[in-house]
């Protein structure tokens, strides 16, 4: 896996924005006994650990993204677009001329082994599997071009919303689209990271605001694995969960029928310390046609309003609790209005 080939390379961002806006998470803890935590390894079946840390994120596509096509001039002195109307933005390269292409690198290296122009592409779209035969331009003495602007992966940063007592975590509460095809990014395999917010850019109206992280891409700070990116989130398996989580209660979950207009809590990190903070349910929408806005909330907190003016991109992720319950996870903010944003029902997320 490539992880490896970030060791010691420092990336400050501001993370993962989905549509303008990613959630703010803070959860309550459940108070059973006065000074009483609960070790993780005596989790209850229907009981979670809520995150509100951020984690960094790499995934590894299946295959390789085509982002778009260009033109490419040819040695005759014109230029061609060899890719036009047979290759799409969305689709997955994962072959070529019978040879397996799992990522840019064997892409490259197969475009620079051609002997003549033609090219057979395999590719993925959706659930489909096709093959294309095109022209590839001469660019050189042996040397040949798709015109075809292609990625195999994608890094950010994000907040997690829960780990369960298999060490199972949920996190983010929407899934990572690619920003050029705004499709669902199929993926291979993952890893989280350990990270740390070093800094916010606080939102206005307008201008959503964000999270800066550094992550340090290495074997040292690796937290687990991602299996799956849906719609509803990033799953996957967290290696040690006491050090991500040491020391932090379990709590239940609430349904959704059980939510209340009213107040409530989300637990994020904006500072370098978790922390709660308190904001209010606007709405409950059970029959919404998008999965991760059934929740309306607005902050209140006046702590969290100085540090960030609301929700702010990069944290998506972080849990929403409501009398010692996990109600779900932030998702969205609104652009005009940083102060109110989205989240998605904890149910939902943990459908997956």
């Amino acid at each position: 896996m490539r992880r490896w080939w970030y060791k010691r390379i420092l990336i400050m961002f501001v993370l993962l924005a989905m549509t303008m806006g990613t959630g703010l998470g803070v959860t309550t803890l459940q108070e059973e006994e006065e000074n009483q935590q609960v070790s993780t390894k005596s989790i209850d079946g229907e009981m979670v650990i809520p995150g509100g840390v951020p984690i960094g994120i790499y995934m590894e596509m299946d295959g390789v993204l085509v982002l778009a096509t260009e033109s490419i001039e040819c040695v005759d002195g014109n230029a061609y677009e060899p890719a036009k109307n047979l290759v799409k933005s969305g689709d997955y390269i994962v072959g070529m001329n019978g040879e397996n292409i799992d990522t840019k690198k064997d892409l490259i290296r197969a475009v620079a082994k051609l002997e003549s122009s033609e090219v057979i592409l395999n590719l993925r779209r959706e659930e489909e599997y096709i093959d294309v035969k095109m022209q590839s331009v001469q660019v050189g003495e042996q040397k040949y071009k798709l015109g075809i602007w292609v990625k195999d992966n994608v890094q950010g940063l994000g907040t997690l919303t829960f780990v369960t007592t298999n060490s199972e975590f949920g996190a983010l509460g929407h899934g990572i689209h690619d920003t050029d095809t705004e499709e669902l990014l199929e993926i291979s395999e993952g890893t989280v990271y350990e990270t740390n917010i070093i800094g916010v850019q606080k939102g206005k109206k307008g201008e959503p605001g964000g999270l800066e992280g550094v992550i340090i891409y290495n074997r040292y700070n690796i937290l687990g694995t991602v299996e799956k990116n849906t719609e509803n989130g990033i799953y996957g398996k967290i290696e040690n969960i006491d050090k991500l989580l040491e020391n932090q209660e379990p709590i239940e979950i609430c349904e959704k029928d059980d939510i209340k207009i009213g107040n409530a809590t989300i637990r994020c990190t904006v500072n370098g310390t978790m922390k709660e903070y308190d904001i209010k349910i606007k709405n409950v929408d059970y029959y919404t046609g998008n999965v991760n806005k059934g929740i309306v909330i607005e902050v209140v907190d006046e702590e969290l309003l100085e540090l960030t003016g609301g929700i702010v991109q990069g944290m998506s992720g972080s849990p929403i609790a409501q009398d010692g319950k996990l109600v779900g996870a932030v998702t969205h903010v609104l652009v005009n209005d940083p102060t109110r944003g989205y989240g998605i029902f904890i149910e939902d997320m943990l459908k997956q």
